[in-house]
Order: C-alpha cells, then sequence, then structure tokens
C-alpha cells in the first residue's frame, strides 16, 4: 500500500515497537533500526520503541545488550508496526562444532517472546517478523493460510511444525496482507526498505538503500548465487590474485594470454587450474565478473546502458544485452526496472514448502 491508500499522511509519527527478550539476535534489531534512523533523516517520522516483558535490558546473541524503551504495560494503544525479530531461547548455546546450518531452537519456545506479541499485535496495523521471528507469528496462528518466509536454514521446520503457513524459502520477504516476514538476519535491511517504501514511497527508500550502500531490492533471494559466492576458493593464493583483478576491474584486459602473464603461468595450465581449483574455465569466469559488474551499476547508477557495457568491460550495449539474455533470460532494461523498487507491491505467490 502506499499513503494515499488509508494510512497516516507522511506529516504523521508511525510509531514502530520491536518486541525484545533476552537472547535475541541483535542484527535482526540493528539492521532495520539503521534503516529506519536514516529514513527519518531524509523527512520520515518513525519514532521506534524497544518493548521487553518488564522494561529491563536483554541480552542479545552478539556480545552485548539492548536496552528497553518500556515494558510491555506502557506500550501505547496505537501501534503502525509491530517488529518481531529472531533469536533464541537464554539458555541456549550452539555445539562447539562446525556446522552450516546452526543448530538452533527458534523463539516460539520463548515463553516473553510469545506473551509479548500475543499482547501486543491487536493493537499492531502491521507486523513484520525477521529471521526466526516468523515462529512467533506462526505459533500465535497469525500466519496460517498466509504466505510467509524465514531464515533459509529454518524454512523447512516452519513449513513442518505450522503447515498452516505456505512457507516460500527463496524469498528475502514477503507480504501478505498486514503481514511482512522477513528472511535471514541481515534480511532485516530488505524488509525495512519495503516498509519505508511502503509508507513513503520509492524515491525515498531508494534514498536510503543508496545511504546505507545496498541494493533497493538485491538481484535474487535468498538462493541467490554470484561469480563470489559460486566459485570454489583457489588454493593459489597467486590465482586468488588473478581472479580479484577481474573483479576490481572488470574493464580490464583480462584475455587468457593476459591472465596467464599475471599468474606467471601457461594459458594450458592456467585454464586447467581454472577448472580444478575455481570450477569454471578462465573465459566463464571473467564473463560472470562483469556480469556482476554491470547489474550493479544498473541498480545503482543511472548511467547509460552504452556507458555501463564499457565500465563492466563488455565494450557494447549489445554484447551485453546478449549476455544478459544468455545468463539470467532478461535484458538489462528490464532487470533495471526490476530491481529499481524492493517490490513490495507486487509480492506475488511463489515456490512453496508444505
Amino acid at each position: 500500500m502506499s499513503p494515499s491508500t488509508g494510512r497516516p499522511g507522511e506529516d504523521t509519527e508511525r510509531v514502530v515497537v520491536v518486541a525484545l527478550y533476552d537472547k535475541v539476535t541483535l542484527l535482526d534489531v540493528a539492521a532495520p533500526l539503521e534503516a529506519l534512523a536514516r529514513a527519518n533523516d531524509f523527512g520520515t517520522r518513525y519514532r521506534v520503541l524497544l518493548v521487553s516483558a518488564d522494561g529491563k535490558p536483554v541480552r542479545t546473541t552478539a556480545f552485548t545488550g539492548l536496552s528497553a524503551d518500556l515494558p510491555l504495560a506502557d506500550v501505547p494503544d496505537r501501534i503502525d508496526t509491530l517488529l518481531v525479530p529472531g533469536g533464541v531461547p537464554a539458555d541456549f548455546a550452539f555445539s562447539p562444532t562446525t556446522h552450516d546450518v546452526p543448530e538452533e531452537v527458534t523463539p516460539d519456545e520463548v515463553p516473553d517472546a510469545v506473551m509479548t506479541v500475543r499482547e501486543l499485535a491487536p493493537r499492531a496495523a502491521r507486523i513484520a517478523s525477521v529471521c526466526t521471528g516468523a515462529f512467533v507469528l506462526a505459533r500465535l496462528g497469525l500466519l496460517n493460510g498466509r504466505r510467509a518466509t524465514t531464515h533459509w536454514a529454518h524454512c523447512a521446520r516452519l513449513a513442518r511444525d505450522y503447515p498452516d503457513v505456505m512457507v516460500e524459502p527463496d524469498a528475502l520477504f514477503v507480504e501478505d496482507g498486514p503481514f511482512i516476514t522477513g528472511a535471514g538476519i541481515s534480511a532485516g535491511t530488505d524488509l525495512a526498505l519495503a516498509i519505508v517504501e511502503d509508507d513513503y514511497g520509492t524515491d525515498l527508500a531508494r534514498r536510503v538503500a543508496r545511504w546505507l550502500v545496498v541494493f533497493l531490492q538485491r538481484p535474487g533471494g535468498q538462493a541467490q548465487f554470484s561469480v563470489w559466492n559460486e566459485t570454489s576458493s583457489p588454493a593459489t593464493p597467486v590465482l586468488r590474485k588473478v581472479l580479484d583483478s577481474v573483479v576490481l576491474d572488470p574493464a580490464a584486459n583480462h584475455s587468457i594470454a593476459a591472465m596467464a602473464a599475471r599468474a606467471a603461468m601457461s594459458e594450458r595450465h592456467l585454464t586447467r587450474t581454472f577448472r580444478e581449483e575455481v570450477g569454471m574455465t578462465p573465459a566463464r569466469y571473467v564473463e560472470q565478473a562483469r556480469l556482476e559488474a554491470a547489474k550493479l551499476l544498473l541498480v545503482t547508477s543511472d548511467d547509460s546502458q552504452e556507458c555501463i557495457a564499457r565500465r563492466a568491460g563488455f565494450g557494447t550495449a549489445e554484447t551485453m544485452r546478449r549476455i544478459f539474455h544468455r545468463n539470467i533470460g532478461v535484458s538489462p532494461g528490464i532487470y533495471r526496472t526490476r530491481f529499481g523498487t524492493t517490490g513490495i507491491e507486487r509480492s506475488r505467490p511463489a515456490s512453496v514448502v508444505r
């Protein structure tokens, strides 16, 4: 929705209440708050209140605590947005082993989290969750029959434990009616930008995103892959330098001959080393690095496609267009349009986990 759909005008204070509890995830709170604070720098009127059940400070999952502004009993009757961050039970501790998927207990098992949200939810015009905060909403039945998301590592469990929730595992955030659920940790920034766009429009949200040095809408969801994370980390330091040189200056000469000279290898040895350590050919890596550079320039600058093609190393806009179509199935122009907004107004059903 936009401010013209019945919400308070742009000069009206919007009350955002953050539900705190012991061992809340710090970035789930800090990332949205930073976005909202910067939005206020640009003229919005968010009033943010940190609330714990008893008004006392809470511990977080990241070395420091958070002070509460109010106890639950003193929260205003009208809440524009209730924000529910993720976290773990107060006595939870990770096992000292290395694991890719954290063995977390979700906050639907935290009595203070459930009690606080149960009390505040009826007063809120909008309810937003970050990361595993979605489990609290699901525990209270607020997401029944609705689409939602959470951290990628917990999507399957959310779908299993709460079968009435339609889980979208790849989304950075999902809006369904008055509920917005966000993905894991740093996706709180994406969710906050969507809230700002919903309240004050795309132009202001874009200004905040640029100040925060983030995409207004990230290219891809939780399952996104780029040349930086789809490739293996090379064991050879000199090859790491070659890879970095491509990313740092995609428009430079990155022919196989030039890269081989840079690495002091023969072209044949370089190609074999790339396949073994990077998982792709040198030419493919260069193309993907240039594609990433062009995608970034399209959504963070107003430069023409011809200028971006040169800066990204494609030479011409036509070459860039062909590579965009071959790799992601859309033209650079469509890509720019698609990621010029958070996408909150056109949120549609995607793949659903049952």
